[in-house]
């Protein structure tokens, strides 16, 4: 489970890396309804748009930009409106290749690097052991910065713990000062922590043990200190993360993490948080003594703060910009970084969603923000930094992506919604349309009969709430025949299965499905307020809106509300098994894949974040334990856990195995011997959905 953010495509991207399907067949698939015609037509949906978008590399002067498009590469000349082609564009990136290969040198999942090379190349830090050397560039010359460290005694310097990296991106657990003349690093003193053992290597002759200090729900954390070692005086400066405040749940400076210097070195500077994080505070410390202050303090009394807001320095380094929450919705603020908050840049009800260019001689800032009817519409907005004169730029009717010019007088808009393809237009900063530089070609589209997705709206389950659901159809769909349906959901906090970019239908579909997206109260971009109402109650909410979605669609005569099935993976596999066991009446047949089944099972840092302290909130916690649902379940179910998943722990699909056994329910195990945090191959799915929903009804 991935704490949830949001930069939402590229966890999208590493959850696509992190939790594949496996690409062979199953025996069955072959002579079930459907397989021949989704091998048919599978690989052609892929490639049925030629689309109109392009990457625009603009020039230094602004006056012309560089793209490739349609297999051939052009120059675009502003002020002629003309582009001239150049040559040949070349092969296509794979995606995945170039995100496989910008994170092939990370740390595995969880992990922190065990080497910091300083930044004037000289030196490196090395973590072993438990402790903390530095070294020249050749690894020669090792100097001790530790020497108390023991893996054994789980006192550690310069690494992390597991759930560190996982729930708060702690790739990093040592710091260079700018001058490369100190470095910063963690301290874990894990002593009190219980740890969690996992078996692996499981299908060896000899199996081997994974052994992880792994807080769950209410248990003990490990106290972490910074510690800053100056290499000219050999001396080491503990920082007062919790200004003199002895370690405990409240004490905010219970969670330290995002460590980076100040951009002049005097400060270290990172974020600290109650055990609750509804209280997160920037902080700076003094390089020299460790003693702290702090520079923006966000609290949320009434459910979480945002563990790591966006930030971005101007250019002296010393002024920022700083997104907050603070009045409900995500805005952007002007800070100083010794004097605090210098005046509100925005401060709308609706959500920025994002940084495109600051242009400090004209004291402007252009951003993204949810500012149209629609919160998946996202519109480029330009303001003066004194939080005077903001303007959209673009129309509300699509959702856009832009590229301004470095001189601010022009931007490249890619434009799309849902139903209608992506298409590229040059405007100048008046919003005036200049010229058009590409369109997307639906020609194979049309040909091979494909049918748009529709996005549709509902109310939530409280009757409250207008909320929105995306519906696939088959290729060959007839309005006169009644299809099956599944969900396709992931679900948790700020999460979004609905969007505004154009959708090619799911190739899922063309085995005889309705294939549906919804997105409930968890939904991001829709305010803070909003978001609250998961609060305490993960797996509830988000759940309940799902079946009201279905529901909505009752009264389409192709719908059979019979035949209705739901899959997913991690917090998606706790969305599929939730489904089916609290709403039998809508589902008929699951497969939850690595879900978590009791969030007494996971970890303490996402968990508590969205479902308080569990002594707070005991009926929260037991109204989301799937086991008390055992007996409810009606349809047929596919529990799929891999034995070497370190993030979803097996004893999660274990523990609800259990529970349907008691109850005296049949249902279907897959298991991954030595598999991460995985999911059932896709073919293996499809057969039990297609026995299950079609053949068998």
């Amino acid at each position: 489970m991935k704490n949830q953010k949001v930069a939402l495509f590229l966890f999208s991207i590493l959850f696509v890396s992190f939790i594949s399907f496996p690409a062979h067949a199953q025996q069955w698939i072959k002579d079930m309804p459907g397989y021949a015609r989704y091998k048919e037509m599978s690989p052609q949906i892929r490639s049925s748009v030629k689309q109109g978008r392009i990457s625009a590399k603009w020039a230094d002067d602004g006056k012309s930009f560089e793209y490739k498009f349609d297999g051939k590469k052009y120059i675009f000349d502003v002020k002629k409106k003309k582009a001239t082609e150049v040559g040949e564009a070349g092969a296509p990136e794979d995606m995945y290749a170039k995100y496989r290969r910008m994170y092939a040198n990370r740390p595995q999942r969880g992990r922190q690097y065990a080497e910091e090379t300083a930044p004037d190349k000289n030196l490196k830090s090395v973590y072993r052991d438990g402790n903390v050397y530095i070294t020249d560039s050749l690894g020669a010359n090792e100097v001790a910065v530790t020497t108390e460290g023991s893996i054994e005694k789980r006192f550690t310097f310069g690494t992390a713990t597991w759930v560190y990296g996982e729930e708060l991106s702690q790739l990093h657990a040592m710091w260079w000062s700018p001058d490369s003349k100190k470095l910063a690093f963690y301290h874990f003193d894990m002593s009190k922590v219980r740890n969690y053992y996992l078996q692996y290597e499981q299908t060896e002759i000899y199996d081997s043990m994974n052994i992880e200090a792994y807080t769950k729900v209410g248990a003990i954390n490990p106290v972490v200190e910074l510690f800053i070692y100056d290499l000219e005086t050999a001396k080491t400066v503990k920082v007062d993360v919790r200004d003199g405040e002895p370690f405990n749940d409240n004490v905010v400076g219970h969670y330290v993490y995002k460590i980076e210097w100040s951009p002049d070195g005097t400060e270290l500077l990172f974020h600290r948080t109650n055990r609750k994080q509804d209280i997160m505070e920037w902080t700076a410390a003094n390089a020299e003594t460790g003693k702290c202050r702090v520079v923006v303090r966000e609290e949320w009394p009434a459910s979480f703060t945002e563990n790591t807001p966006f930030m971005k320095y101007l250019d002296d380094e010393k002024r920022f910009i700083w997104e907050s929450e603070r009045n409900g919705f995500k805005n952007y603020y002007l800070y100083d970084l010794q004097d605090g908050l210098i005046n509100p840049i925005t401060n709308h009800e609706y959500e920025v969603a994002g940084v495109v260019k600051l242009d400090e001689k004209k004291n402007l800032l252009y951003y993204m923000a949810r500012s149209g009817d629609n919160h998946m519409k996202l519109q480029l907005h330009r303001v003066k930094l004194d939080g005077t004169g903001d303007v959209r730029l673009t129309d509300p009717s699509f959702n856009h992506s832009v590229k301004i010019s470095p001189n601010g007088k022009y931007f490249v808009d890619q434009a799309q919604t849902h139903d209608i393809p992506p298409f590229t237009q040059l405007f100048d900063m008046k919003g005036k349309l200049l010229a058009e530089i590409a369109k997307s070609d639906m020609t194979k589209f049309n040909e091979l009969g494909l049918k748009k997705v529709e996005i549709f709206t509902f109310t939530s389950a409280d009757g409250e709430t207008k909320l929105h659901g995306m519906l696939h159809f088959p290729s060959n769909f007839d309005p006169n025949k009644k299809y099956p349906m599944i969900l396709s959901n992931y679900g948790g906090p700020a999460t979004n299965a609905v969007r505004e970019n154009f959708s090619l239908p799911n190739s899922l579909t063309e085995y005889g499905f309705l294939i549906v997206n919804i997105d409930g109260r968890n939904a991001a971009g829709k305010g803070k307020k909003m978001l609250d109402k998961l609060y305490g109650n993960l797996t509830i909410v988000e759940q309940d809106d799902f079946a009201e979605g279905i529901k909505s669609l009752y009264n389409r005569p192709y719908f059979d509300k019979n035949r209705v099935g739901v899959y997913g993976t991690s917090y998606g596999g706790t969305t599929a098994a939730a489904s089916i066991l609290r709403h039998p009446e809508v589902y008929h047949a699951a497969v939850a894949n690595s879900g978590v089944m009791d969030w007494r099972n996971y970890d303490n840092i996402y968990t508590e974040r969205y479902m308080n302290l569990i002594e707070n909130n005991p009926e929260g916690y037991d109204a989301a334990n799937l086991r008390n649902y055992a007996e409810n379940l009606e349809g047929k179910l596919m529990i799929y856990y891999g034995t070497n998943d370190n993030n979803v722990h097996p004893s999660n699909s274990l523990q609800l195995i259990q529970a349907l056994q008691k109850a005296g329910k049949s249902f279907e195990v897959q298991v991954g011997p030595d598999k991460g945090h995985t999911a059932v191959n896709r073919d293996r799915m499809m057969e039990f959905f297609i026995q299950n929903l079609v053949i068998d009804k």
